[in-house]
């Protein structure tokens, strides 16, 4: 049975490389690759592959909302998370986005081949460095805060994104397709709700949770 798979990374190296790893293998082919968020859910909803391979730090669209609107959309396509992020509170937000699967990036490549046996066959994958920790801290909810993140809204999220990536406002509005007194509302809102008041604790608060990579 033929797996198809969409891969999803900002870097065209790495789509590259995950392209000739998948096709070495009879079974898996690749139909379909994006480099941002939007692109990701196009492509998806275009070619309603089995996998998606998605990365989380892209342009324009999150890997979270991304992963939320493919499979709010795609309900037999299943999204496996490849990310550097190994914090169970950042695990969590991307499995209740809809995610099947969450593998480290730095796994081999017989890992991320069992992840996606697995999750097409209807299972869950998450590497094995991080199971522990994720089955800890639900074991220990009160030993951990809640996910920054998850207060926010989707567009919050990509404004958010936006000022990271070094865009001011009216670059951002011009990006979105709204007023500047959207963006400039979005980010009150991101800032009271972060309690983060600068723009460079905004940069720091959106690396840290993976919105965004150096």
């Amino acid at each position: 049975m033929e797996t198809r798979i969409v891969v999803a990374d900002d870097h065209r190296i790495v789509r590259e490389g995950l392209r000739r790893l998948l096709e070495s293998r009879q079974d898996f082919s690749v139909v379909g690759e994006a480099s941002d968020g939007e692109e990701a859910v196009e492509v998806s909803n275009r070619e309603h592959p089995d996998v998606v391979l998605m990365d989380l730090s892209m342009p324009k669209l999150s890997g979270i909302d991304a992963t939320r609107r493919i499979t709010d959309t795609e309900k037999d396509s299943k999204v496996l998370v490849l990310s550097m992020h190994d914090s169970p509170g950042y695990v969590e937000e991307v499995l209740r986005a809809g995610a099947s699967g969450y593998l480290l990036k730095d796994s081999a490549s017989e890992e991320l081949v069992a992840a996606i046996d697995a999750i097409r066959a209807g299972d869950s994958y998450l590497s094995p460095s991080i199971t522990q920790q994720v089955v800890d801290a639900l074991a220990h909810p009160a030993d951990r805060p809640s996910s920054a993140v998850s207060v926010l809204s989707e567009r919050e999220r990509q404004v958010l994104t936006l000022i990271a990536e070094g865009l001011s406002s009216k670059e951002i509005a011009k990006e979105l397709g709204v007023s500047l007194k959207t963006i400039e509302s979005h980010r009150a809102n991101l800032m009271d709700k972060l309690d983060i008041h600068k723009v460079s604790g905004l940069v720091r608060f959106a690396i840290r949770v993976g919105l965004v990579t150096l």
